[in-house]
């Protein structure tokens, strides 16, 4: 599985505070089956994280990894608030694209209230060439009282990042009821944990699948649109979400 979007990185913004903290996470993700993490920090107002920065601190992660022999391949991306996206220049925004394809942007979703400039600022990117990918909208106050207002942003182009712990229970019986609609609606592309810290949203990519229960679905939201993602390529529409069967036999082929 592929986890594109984690704050893995000490000290740069709200995540994991120390090397060891983001090793004991590296290390939860290995045993959940996660092969590949994009290390995403925070872009926005009282974090102004750079993408210089961000590699940096990628590159010494890296090094720990290969030291203590944890599995993990370490890609960056950011993690870029709406109101940041005015302030970044071309060469900013493409080093911030995940894996730095120039292609995909993920895009912080605001938890309360529509976020006005969403639409502009979703043209802005796509005539840009670079595919916003909204990360969880699930949570948002606004999409939890109508999950279809989400579809109008994905018929223009956006890409949807669902947090693995909406889906699996942890947090709460709505939001996993809003998550899993979103899926019937066929408005989410890829899951990820959002993972700030060994204790706070980590892990549970396997846990979310195990709740999909679908094969298919499971396999595109953490493998093939992950992939498709970090290489540059196309990700096309999600498949529906089908008769749910047991997780064990997805889990063996990834």
């Amino acid at each position: 599985m592929l986890d594109l979007h984690a704050h893995i990185l000490p000290g740069l913004d709200d995540g994991v505070r120390t090397v060891e903290e983001a090793l004991e996470l590296a290390r939860a993700s290995v045993d959940d089956g996660v092969t590949t993490i994009a290390a995403t920090p925070h872009v926005r107002e009282d974090y102004p994280t750079t993408a210089r920065a961000i590699e940096a601190g990628a590159a010494e992660l890296r090094r720990h990894l290969r030291s203590e022999r944890i599995p993990i391949v370490l890609v960056t991306g950011g993690e870029v608030a709406l109101e940041r996206l005015q302030l970044l220049d071309d060469e900013e925004l493409q080093a911030l694209t995940l894996a730095q394809t120039g292609r995909y942007l993920l895009l912080e979703f605001p938890d309360f209230g529509w976020p006005l400039a969403l639409d502009a600022a979703v043209d802005r990117l796509l005539r840009r060439g670079i595919v916003p990918v909204l990360a969880h909208p699930e949570r948002n106050s606004e999409i939890r009282e109508r999950p279809r207002r989400l579809a109008a942003v994905v018929d223009a182009g956006a890409l949807v990042q669902m947090t693995a712990m909406s889906l699996d229970g942890r947090a709460g019986r709505r939001a996993a009821a809003v998550a899993v609609e979103l899926l019937q609606l066929r408005l989410v592309h890829l899951l990820a944990t959002d993972a700030h810290a060994p204790h706070v949203r980590a892990g549970g990519l396997g846990a979310a699948c195990a709740a999909i229960r679908d094969d298919e679905l499971a396999g595109f939201l953490v493998r093939d649109a992950p992939t498709a993602i970090l290489a540059g390529d196309d990700v096309g529409a999600p498949p529906a979400l089908g008769r749910r069967r047991p997780f064990a036999a997805f889990r063996k082929r990834v």
